[in-house]
C-alpha cells in the first residue's frame, strides 16, 4: 500500500547501517589492520562477538555514558577477551587508531543506495544526520562518492548532542533550512533515528533490513528501493 506524504520537501538519512554498509566495510578494515599487525584471530569468530559489542558500546556512547576514547578501546578489548586472544593495551590502542584510519577507505553501500538517491534527489532536498565522528563520516561519504547528493550534513560533534536528542534534529533542520512538518528521517535505529525524529516533530521511516518486529504504526522498509512506496 502506498502512503506517499506529499508534504515532504526534505529527506534526512542516517549514514551507517542505512546507506553505508558498516558491517561489510568494518570487516574489511579489520582484515587489513590485523594482517598489518600479525593479529592471528579467526575473523568469523572475532566478528561474531565484535558486532553486538560494538552496538552496545555505541548505545552507551549515545547516552553519554562513555567517551569516544572508551568506545574505541573498550569494544576491541572486550572482544579479544571473549575470544581469549592475549593482546597488550598498547596493541589494542594501535589497532583502534588504525581501524579508524582504514574504515572510511572502504566504500560498500547497501543495495539500491545509488538508485534511490538518484530517484529522491530529483524530488526532494536530501540531508544526512549522523552520530558518527565528523572527519570519519566525511571520508565515508567522499570515498563512496555520494557526498554530492546531500545539501547538508549534520553530525553529533557539530550539534553538541546525539540522536535521539531533539536538539540534533533542530540543528539539522536549521542547517537544512527545512521545516519539521515537511521533513522525514530514514534510519536503521528505532530509538535514535525513528523515535528521535518522531519526538522532534518529524515523520520517520525505519530501515528494517533485519526484519525486526515493530509496532504497526511505524513506517518501515526492508530494502532501500521500497522507499518509493512512501516518497
Amino acid at each position: 500500500m502506498s502512503t506517499t506524504n506529499n508534504n515532504v520537501t526534505d529527506v534526512f538519512f542516517d549514514l551507517d547501517h542505512t546507506l553505508w554498509d558498516f558491517e561489510k566495510n568494518s570487516a574489511l578494515a579489520f582484515e587489513t589492520v590485523f594482517k598489518m599487525q600479525d593479529v592471528a584471530v579467526d575473523m568469523g569468530e572475532f566478528l561474531h562477538f565484535y558486532v553486538p559489542i560494538n552496538r552496545e558500546y555505541w548505545e552507551r556512547y549515545r547516552k553519554d555514558e562513555i567517551t569516544q576514547k572508551q568506545l574505541r578501546y573498550g569494544r576491541l578489548k572486550d572482544t579479544f577477551d571473549l575470544i581469549q586472544y592475549a593482546v597488550s593495551d598498547d596493541l589494542v590502542e594501535l589497532l583502534s587508531v588504525e581501524y579508524i584510519h582504514y574504515l572510511p577507505k572502504y566504500n560498500h553501500l547497501f543495495d539500491g543506495t545509488i538508485e534511490i538517491l538518484d530517484y529522491l534527489k530529483a524530488k526532494y532536498n536530501l540531508h544526512i544526520i549522523t552520530n558518527g565522528f565528523a572527519e570519519i563520516q566525511e571520508n565515508k561519504l567522499n570515498n563512496s562518492y555520494i557526498t554530492h547528493y546531500f545539501k547538508s550534513i549534520t553530525n553529533s560533534e557539530m550539534a553538541g548532542v546525539k540522536k535521539p536528542n531533539s536538539l540534533i534534529f533542530e540543528y539539522a533542520l536549521d542547517l537544512a533550512k527545512a521545516k519539521k512538518e515537511n521533513s522525514i528521517m530514514i534510519g536503521d535505529c528505532i530509538e535514535a533515528d525513528v523515535q528521535g525524529a518522531l519526538d522532534a516533530g518529524l515523520d520517520a521511516i525505519f530501515f528494517n533490513e533485519n526484519n525486526t518486529p515493530v509496532t504497526e504504526n511505524i513506517k518501515q522498509v526492508n530494502h532501500l528501493l521500497e522507499l518509493k512506496k512512501y516518497l
